[in-house]
């Protein structure tokens, strides 16, 4: 017969201390059944889940580990576990898991306490909870700092959808963005990124850039307006747009392009990815001419937009090629994801317009970034406070992590 004891350990952290209690274990060849540790600001909790056999000889365990903890400062709890509890907690290990992901300027005491409360209101149990962010000075306060926490939590989640939902109020009312993943082996195993451009990639609409150039950005947006109210579908509005755009100078786009104004956390995000070895895609509603010009900065591997026409260095009003719609860019996700050998659920799509959601939809982490209020509705995972170096929190990534590649 044998006996199930938890270990308790606690006190001042320090080099050694699991060596030496392990040792004690190790000279009575006692099985450890579980192990976990954390340490918070030199402040160490360490559990080790053992089986001592009924022997006597765990009288000598117990004394040699009560010996040992008392000469390094540390205090020791031994709690023993009935036969049944043991045997229920292993049957718990089939149970579903979920990563909740919290991503903002300042993590607060009231987004745990209130992300705890919609967990436990829906039966599920914190496993875990890790600080994916670097530790943050009070004294230096970095304007674009981040801070990201993440909980794993165990349980069946009976509507995804419905959790989701909850999530994404809360985060409104917290400022905060909340995601929540299925803790599956496709979380850490994304290759392939897509990301919309206007909007997205960079903090404007080109056609609002290039309308406002040429003298039409009222009719422009009459058009743009017409279309969000259903009045015209896309392919439409955009043919409507490009004509009212005929005759602009070549010399406005090239001085367009050359101040982009890239989104906050691009650069981060971007070149972490590629240092991972993920294939980059831009898919976008817009042009070539200025897909290129991010594709040279960033590297990126594939480009699919619309493609326009010049005529003795001016804009015909036509675009050559298929326009890129919401279906060609699901289409075009395939296409790449195909080529690349990439299953879909190993593919991030992030966009912040209706005609994104076709490619967030089929993309294992679709992410509706800053996005208008239909797109975060639908979308899967939100992004609306912070920038796009939020994605590598999703993925499980810890700023030690990002700074090891650079």
């Amino acid at each position: 017969m044998s006996e199930i004891v938890l270990i308790n350990v606690t006190g001042e952290d320090r080099p050694g201390i699991t060596a030496a209690l392990t040792a004690i274990l190790a000279r009575y060849d006692v099985p450890i059944l579980d192990i976990g540790q954390s340490t918070i600001h030199n402040a160490l909790a360490l559990g080790l889940m053992v089986e001592l056999p009924r022997t006597g000889s765990d009288c000598g365990v117990f004394k040699e580990l009560l010996f040992s903890a008392h000469t390094l400062g540390l205090d020791i709890r031994f709690t023993p576990i009935a036969a049944d509890d043991y045997e229920g907690w292993v049957h718990e290990q089939g149970q579903p898991r979920h990563i909740l992901t919290l991503v903002g300027r300042e993590i607060e005491a009231e987004h745990i306490a209130r992300v705890s409360a919609v967990v436990a209101e829906r039966g599920l149990n914190v496993d875990r909870i890790a600080r994916l962010t670097g530790r943050i000075s009070r004294r230096e306060r970095l304007p674009a700092a981040l801070a990201s926490v993440e909980l794993s939590v165990r349980g069946a989640v009976p509507d995804l959808t419905e959790l989701h939902g909850a999530l994404l109020a809360l985060g409104r009312v917290l400022d905060v963005d909340i995601s929540v993943q299925e803790d599956d082996i496709f979380r850490r195993n994304r290759r392939l990124v897509c990301f919309d451009m206007d909007s997205t990639l960079i903090q404007t609409e080109v056609i609002d850039e290039l309308a406002a150039a040429a003298g039409v950005g009222a009719e422009v947006a009459a058009i743009t307006e017409a279309a969000m109210r259903g009045e015209l579908d896309f392919k439409e509005s955009f043919r409507r747009r490009m004509a009212l755009l005929k005759g602009l100078d070549e010399s406005v786009l090239a001085g367009i392009a050359e101040r982009l104004p890239i989104t906050e956390g691009a650069d981060r995000l971007i070149a972490t990815l590629k240092r991972l070895g993920y294939k980059v895609a831009i898919l976008s509603g817009g042009f070539t001419y200025f897909a290129e010009h991010l594709q040279r900065r960033f590297g990126i591997d594939y480009v699919h937009a619309n493609r326009l026409e010049f005529r003795d260095g001016k804009l015909t009003g036509e675009v050559s090629g298929e326009i890129v719609d919401g279906a060609r860019k699901a289409e075009l996700l395939r296409e790449i994801a195909a080529r690349e050998g990439i299953r879909l659920e190993q593919v991030i799509a992030v966009g912040d317009g209706a005609n994104d959601l076709p490619m967030l939809a089929i993309a294992g982490l679709g992410i509706a970034f800053h996005a208008k209020p239909i797109v975060t509705e639908q979308a899967r995972h939100a992004i609306a406070t912070v920038g796009l170096d939020a994605i590598l929190y999703l993925l499980g990534m810890r700023d030690r992590d990002v700074e090891a590649l650079a």
